[in-house]
């Protein structure tokens, strides 16, 4: 492969990873704990937009019941949103002909 088709390929993959990272952002995952009590949505990025709690787990004054119900629903909620985003990353790498990726994503 001559340096030309290298450099071609090489502002493909960018262009691709740039409207990836692009659409991650625009992606919603929820992550749930306490069979619903509190649930997180987060961006394929992992990053969290909003949490949702029922209002059973705030009337108890558990503090730290829900504090662990927090940390699980998002911990939950940003695992779905790796697992997502390292699937339209494999897709990714497919379509361009670069097969499995051996390295973990950037974000």
């Amino acid at each position: 492969m001559d340096f030309l088709k290298m450099m071609q390929a090489a502002q493909q993959v960018s262009g691709k990873m740039r409207e990836l990272q692009e659409s991650l952002q625009r992606i919603s995952v929820t992550g749930s704990a306490g069979g619903g009590l509190v649930t997180v949505t987060v961006d394929g990025r992992g990053t969290m937009q909003s949490v949702r709690l029922d209002p059973a787990t705030v009337q108890g004054g558990d503090v730290e019941m829900l504090e662990d119900l927090v940390a699980v629903a998002t911990q939950d909620a940003q695992r779905k949103a790796r697992e997502q985003a390292e699937a339209e990353m494999q897709r990714l790498a497919s379509g361009l002909g670069l097969g499995n990726l051996p390295f973990p994503l950037p974000f």
